[in-house]
């Protein structure tokens, strides 16, 4: 624990030097606007203080939370009376910052641990967040050419979903905008709703689950983002429509599909973030999805929604090529496979999925950069063969990890799998 404290310190530091060389802001001034001025999201750090109540007591939950709304209701007030923002996120903030002192200095035993490790979750939430804004920045700084004339040509294999879905979400209105709009910022909300239920029981009983939806969530942000740097998108709403400005080849989403065969690298600005390669939110909703599938109705039926309207969102506003959703979905499932049930080990079953989900991650990105105009030539057999390639990743995810009654395993399987895992044992017994 204490690596992981001082780890994490030395790369906020890092990263705000960074920050500050090139003019923008750092996590660390991000933070301290959670603390003392205006914060940056008003979800994250209520997302973050609600993780970090699964590991306490329900009557000191009840006070973190009185605390954390008050000092919200103070900070909006002042702000409010000079003219400033009406948001929230202070208290949650404070009242986290205070529950880990707390916990640190004066409790002890299991209290003091279960408080520790649920705090710990809620801060690396929030610290991601500030290191995951900071770094849209550098991409933007680092990459003066973007690949998207590459997913636009590879993505006609597809038959181009951002253009049919984006005229589609036009056609929806203003409710069919708003409702996916806030599905695709509240992502964090709906991980914690799934987090909380798979941590419900820790509190009583001490004992965390082998797996649960924050340690994917961690994993996938920080492997993502750096795959940004390899394959440099910002999406057809930026490049090809009208948020790109000066640098948008022109305003063609989401009416007509551009007259490009040939593709090439086009410069763009150095603000916007170049985050599309790999869709994260693909990947965060759809690890959401997972997670959701071994719980009580209304947590499935809310999992497959979000990751149903994730999908729409992230097409139908034109910040994601389907391209860009099938690596996305590839990489979640690789991570997954390689985190889901720990308790199995290392068999033939873990590293099928594991190097083959990672060799067809690498194929599908060259064939993007490498292939475009030849997916585009081919579309029908081309876009069998992506979407393919993901359904086998899934089938075997699947029955891996899922099994129906009828699948038979293999032997390494069958002999180091049990029926539950370990975490679901813990809540059948409790």
């Amino acid at each position: 624990m204490a690596a992981v404290v001082v780890g994490v310190a030395i790369l906020l530091v890092v990263v705000q030097i960074v920050a500050m060389a090139a003019g923008f802001q750092g996590p660390l001034t991000s933070l301290a606007g959670d603390f003392v001025a205006t914060p940056k999201s008003a979800s994250v750090p209520w997302a973050g203080l609600a993780l970090a109540l699964v590991g306490i007591s329900a009557r000191r939950r009840v006070i973190a939370l009185a605390a954390a709304v008050g000092i919200d209701i103070v900070f909006a007030a002042v702000r409010a009376f000079r003219g400033g923002v009406l948001t929230v996120g202070n208290g949650p903030t404070i009242v986290l910052t205070g529950l880990v002192l707390i916990a640190w200095l004066r409790w002890s035993g299991a209290d003091r641990r279960n408080a520790l490790h649920a705090a710990g979750l809620g801060a690396l939430l929030i610290l991601a967040t500030k290191i995951g804004d900071t770094w849209l920045h550098f991409t933007a700084n680092a990459l003066p050419n973007v690949w998207d004339q590459y997913a636009l040509v590879a993505d006609r294999a597809l038959g181009s979903p951002s253009w049919v879905l984006g005229r589609a979400v036009e056609a929806a209105g203003p409710v069919g905008y708003n409702v996916l709009h806030w599905v695709y910022i509240e992502l964090p909300v709906a991980a914690i709703a799934v987090a909380i239920w798979q941590l419900r029981n820790v509190a009583s009983t001490g004992i965390w689950p082998t797996h649960y939806l924050v340690r994917t969530f961690l994993v996938l942000g920080l492997i993502g983002p750096v795959i940004y740097m390899l394959f440099p998108v910002v999406g057809p709403i930026f490049a090809f429509g009208s948020e790109g400005g000066a640098y948008s080849m022109g305003d063609y989403w989401p009416d007509v599909n551009p007259p490009i065969d040939q593709p090439q690298p086009m410069p763009f600005d150095d603000f916007t973030p170049r985050n599309c390669m790999p869709s994260m939110h693909t990947a965060w909703a759809l690890a959401l999805f997972l997670h959701s599938r071994r719980g009580p109705v209304w947590l499935r039926w809310g999992g497959t929604v979000w990751l149903l309207c994730t999908l729409t969102a992230t097409l139908g506003f034109g910040y994601h090529y389907g391209v860009d959703l099938i690596v996305g979905a590839m990489l979640c499932l690789t991570v997954e496979s390689a985190l889901r049930d720990p308790e199995r080990g290392w068999g033939w079953f873990r590293i099928r999925l594991v190097g083959g989900g990672a060799l067809a991650f690498a194929g599908l990105m060259l064939s993007y950069r490498l292939l475009a105009e030849t997916l585009a030539e081919h579309p029908a057999p081309s876009g069998i063969l992506l979407v393919g390639v993901l359904a086998a990743m899934v089938a075997g995810y699947w029955v891996t990890f899922f099994p129906p009654a009828w699948w038979s395993r293999g032997d390494d399987d069958a002999s180091s799998t049990p029926e539950l895992s370990q975490g679901e044992l813990v809540d059948r017994a409790v």
